[in-house]
Parts: C-alpha cells; sequence; structure tokens
C-alpha cells in the first residue's frame, strides 16, 4: 500500500509523528479540490477571524439516520412520525431525507445535547427500525467542534440564512479518524466555496470516531450528483479513504422538514 504524501508546510511536525496520528492523510484534503465559479461565496465570506453568534439554541449534536426500505416519501407516514418526533427529548428541529433514485428514507437532527442524540438512536429510531423489520444506519455527530469551520461555509444551523431554495442535500463521510481540531478546515473550505451549486455545509466530526463529513445544501439535483459522483470520491482517492455519498431530494421532503422546523429551507414568501 503506497503512503500518502505528506506536505510539512500544512503540519509542522515530524513525518513519523504525523503518521503515527493519521493526519498524513489530510494533507491532501487541505491541498486538494478543483478551481470552480463560486456560489457560496454569495452568502458567505471568507474571514480569517470568525465570530459567530452561536447561543443556548445552537446544537451540541448532529444526528443522520437512514432506513434500508424504499418508499415514495409521499406515502411515507411523516405526519405521525413528525408528532412522534417532537416528543423526542432534547430535539430542536429535523430534516427528512428522501433517496434520490432509491427513495429510502431518513433524517437529519439537531439535539441540544449528545447525550440526547444517543439516546434518541438508542432508544426511538432503533425501536422504529426493529418495528418495520428493516435495517438501518445511524450516526452521532459533535456539532460543537464543527461550529466554527460550517459557520464559515454558511451552516443555517449556525445562524447563517440560506438564500436559495434547495434543490437537494448531500451527506458525506470519510473513513479516517481525525480529531476535527487538528482537520485543516480553514484551508478545505475555500475550495469547497468554489463547488458549483453548493449554498452551504455543515461539518459533521464522528462522536468518538472522529470521522469527518457533512451535511451539504445544492441548489439542484444535477450540482448535487457532481459533487456526490465526481468530485467527492476523488477527494477520498487521494485519502487513500473509504467513504460514504448520500443524494437526497430536496423538495419532495419539503413540507414534513419544514413542520420540524428545519433550518435549511428559505422562508416560503421569498419564492411564492
Amino acid at each position: 500500500m503506497s503512503k500518502p504524501e505528506y506536505d510539512d508546510s500544512i503540519f509542522p511536525m515530524s513525518r513519523r509523528d504525523v503518521l503515527k496520528s493519521g493526519l498524513a492523510t489530510l494533507t491532501t484534503l487541505a491541498a486538494g479540490g478543483l478551481s470552480f465559479a463560486s456560489s457560496l461565496s454569495a452568502q458567505t465570506k471568507e474571514s480569517t477571524s470568525l465570530a459567530p453568534a452561536f447561543d443556548t439554541n445552537s446544537p451540541k449534536a448532529f444526528v443522520y439516520t437512514e432506513l434500508q426500505l424504499s418508499i415514495p416519501f409521499h406515502l411515507t407516514p411523516w405526519r405521525r412520525i413528525n408528532s412522534e418526533l417532537r416528543r423526542q427529548q432534547g430535539l430542536l428541529n429535523m430534516t427528512w431525507l428522501a433517496g434520490g433514485g432509491n427513495d429510502s428514507f431518513g433524517g437529519f437532527y439537531a439535539f441540544d445535547s449528545i447525550e440526547n442524540a444517543q439516546r434518541f438512536v438508542t432508544g426511538y429510531f432503533l425501536a422504529t427500525g426493529r418495528k418495520l423489520g428493516v435495517a438501518q444506519t445511524s450516526r452521532v455527530f459533535d456539532a460543537t467542534a464543527t461550529a466554527e469551520a460550517s459557520y464559515d461555509l454558511g451552516s443555517p444551523y449556525f445562524g447563517v440564512e440560506l438564500k436559495e431554495r434547495p434543490g437537494a442535500f448531500v451527506y458525506t463521510e470519510v473513513q479516517i479518524s481525525v480529531p476535527f481540531t487538528k482537520a485543516p478546515w480553514r484551508k478545505r473550505n475555500p475550495v469547497l466555496k468554489r463547488q458549483p451549486g453548493l449554498l452551504a455545509k455543515t461539518w459533521l466530526s464522528g462522536l468518538h470516531t472522529h470521522t469527518l463529513g457533512g451535511i451539504d445544501v445544492f441548489d439542484s439535483l444535477d450540482h448535487a450528483h457532481q459533487f456526490a459522483i465526481d468530485d467527492f470520491p476523488k477527494t477520498a482517492k487521494r485519502l487513500n479513504a473509504a467513504y460514504s455519498t448520500r443524494v437526497f431530494d430536496a423538495s419532495v421532503s419539503e413540507e414534513a422538514s419544514r413542520q420540524m422546523d428545519s433550518p435549511l429551507y428559505i422562508k416560503r414568501s421569498e419564492y411564492e
């Protein structure tokens, strides 16, 4: 297996130390990327000194879920499920995810604490999958660790309002373990700001695992597919790491998500 290239201008430490800590794979992430016309820059400006106005309502944890079944979203009992979700302890908001092409369904949730997020995935959501008799995926992420990096990319979870109606969501996760404080997001964010159609990104840092990923908001399914199928895999290859990508149709789950106070949709009056 070939060793990843190391650039000591990015991480000022010995090659041996970098390889031991798993950071060598990240140098390509920091330096990589293609030059694209910016769509994200219209929403946020690059800043070397970020001062996001976080408050007590800012999420402390994110949860990603997906059920292994295929059902068109309009046939799902989302109204009943929304009623159940509103009773879940610590849930701040939720965005429904409808699989593009396979009609899987799941969600992206913001919680007021890591403990409540863990309680949700080991309690309510676990029971839901068992009741339906299907396999499931669930992930818990530390929202506090990625707050500044997400704010810089226009994340609505940290006070930045979207200016366009979303067309698609993309979930990504790379199978590497790096504490987010060691991740070179300040070098990666300018690359992402040039990604065609990207409206906002929320960075994800795996609880306990320190995997890196994100929930990305795109203006169209076409741009989402370009990122998930063509562009992101190139980054994962440079990292020599396995990865996951999922594309979701934001339009079909809009009403259900609005009822759960999803911050990923602009005010309806702005496009009606």
